[in-house]
């Protein structure tokens, strides 16, 4: 065997990577390829944030193989044709890629494998690339899947990692194959961060140095920012979650054991997706819905976007996500929490708002954590709904994320922060905030009596 072509997807790195390890083992030179799918572009991927980090990832793994001696090979199609052209080109008998949980992912490898056995090339897909525990990994007795988290993460937790690997020192890359340009883009959101392995093993290093340790204690502080922010380099796979998963464990310590359990929420999530890739947009348990459409609810939905709602809380998560390409999770819970339940709007609708700005928007976490906050998912409450006033004052007691992202709350002291519409004269205080788009017990009347729950 002399050549093999590894195709990365969402796992742009070169640190435990096992497609490229297994291919490097087995062959004399390798082809990184990464192919710009126009199928995923159609699909809504192609928005200005994501591809910006991307650029930056494709960027920096570039550099990484280069600094080994070899380099990545970007191609611009259909991504079958073009791992085929390249398989060609390259004198390749075999084709390395990491498995993916969505419906498009199994239709490619479906068709991938297929079109490469026409043309004499054995494909190899590889689990536990992009997930710690592969899809199917855990089961429950008489089912494919788990739909209750809890049982789920009993077991998850109990089943043996996989080692973590370096990356190569070396790497062969055939001459010949041709390659695109490398991409540039610029993202919509200001405060975007940076993309890149480089980038992703710098934040760990410094989250495992000095935040994991109080992130059970203030993984909810929406002032104090003290999440991980890990999650773009996870959905692009920059970090391995194999990886991630070792060394928070021997971080050790509550804040480690509750971080880790993000990282099966994720995966939970993937495996959901796996056996019911129609949840991408149809209820995973339907409520029999009468939910308000974005066209009879516009008023509400641009408020609630643009973060003019007159909930100072709702209104900074929306801000930032504006602003950053990414939201607090706890930010997440709110908002959707304010969309689905208090608004009744389909949550469709905010699901791919989302999708439209947040660099880490993923799929499996993206849309079945917006079906659990809706009742539709996998919660065992799906009629809880999130007062956001009550929930401002607990995770923001001292108005300081609000005053951040609302600038024109910024003089407003306090826990009066969150209720604005309770003070007096703050037009005449040269305040311009909007009322409240929709009172409390009247979103949550409405809600009731759409779930015959009155």
């Amino acid at each position: 065997m002399n050549v093999s072509v590894v195709l990365f997807t969402s796992d742009l790195r070169l640190h435990d990577h096992p497609p490229l390890r297994a291919a490097l083992d087995g062959a004399r030179e390798v082809v990184p390829l990464f192919v710009r799918d126009r199928a995923v572009d159609g699909a809504g991927f192609a928005v200005p944030n994501r591809l910006a980090f991307l650029s930056d990832c494709l960027r920096d793994l570039d550099a990484g193989l280069r600094e080994r001696g070899g380099r990545l090979v970007l191609r611009t199609g259909d991504v079958v044709a073009e791992v085929c052209r390249v398989a060609t080109e390259a004198g390749a008998d075999e084709v390395h890629v990491a498995a993916d949980v969505s419906g498009y992912a199994h239709r490619r490898e479906e068709r991938l494998r297929s079109a490469l056995e026409a043309e004499g090339v054995r494909l190899h897909v590889h689990d536990t690339v992009t997930s710690a525990v592969a899809p199917g990994g855990v089961l429950p007795a008489g089912s494919d899947h788990f739909a209750v988290f809890t049982p789920y993460f009993r077991r998850w937790s109990q089943e043996p990692l996989r080692d973590a690997h370096g990356a190569p020192r070396t790497v062969r890359v055939p001459d010949g194959v041709r390659s695109d340009e490398l991409p540039s883009h610029k993202g919509v959101s200001e405060g975007l961060a940076p993309g890149g392995e480089t980038e992703g093993r710098k934040r760990l290093t410094t989250w495992l140095r000095g935040g994991i340790a109080s992130y059970e204690d203030r993984h909810d502080d929406l002032a104090g920012d003290a999440t991980s922010h890990l999650s773009p380099h996870l959905h692009f796979g920059t970090l391995s979650p194999v990886e991630l998963v070792h060394r928070a464990r021997s971080a050790g310590g509550p804040g480690a054991e509750a971080f880790v359990r993000q990282v099966a929420w994720r995966d939970f999530n993937r495996q959901l997706l796996a056996v019911r890739p129609d949840a991408s947009e149809a209820d995973y348990r339907t409520r029999r819905d009468r939910w308000r459409s974005e066209e009879s609810a516009r008023e509400d939905v641009e408020a609630w976007k643009e973060g003019l709602t007159g909930y100072p809380v709702v209104d900074a998560a929306m801000r930032q996500l504006r602003y950053e390409g990414w939201m607090h999770n706890r930010g997440r819970l709110l908002t959707a929490s304010f969309l689905a339940k208090t608004l009744y709007v389909d949550w469709r609708v905010g699901a791919r708002h989302f999708l439209e700005l947040l660099v880490d928007g993923d799929v499996a976490n993206n849309q079945l954590n917006w079906q659990w906050v809706a009742g539709t998912g996998t919660d065992t409450r799906p009629n809880r709904v999130l007062n956001p006033v009550l929930q401002a004052k607990r995770y923001d007691p001292d108005g300081e994320y609000v005053r951040r992202w609302v600038p024109e709350l910024a003089d407003v002291e306090g826990p009066a922060v969150h209720e604005p519409w309770k003070l007096q004269g703050l037009e005449r205080a040269g305040i311009d905030y909007p009322d409240p788009i929709v009172e409390l017990p009247e979103g949550l009347a409405r809600f009731k009596q759409a779930r015959g729950l009155d």
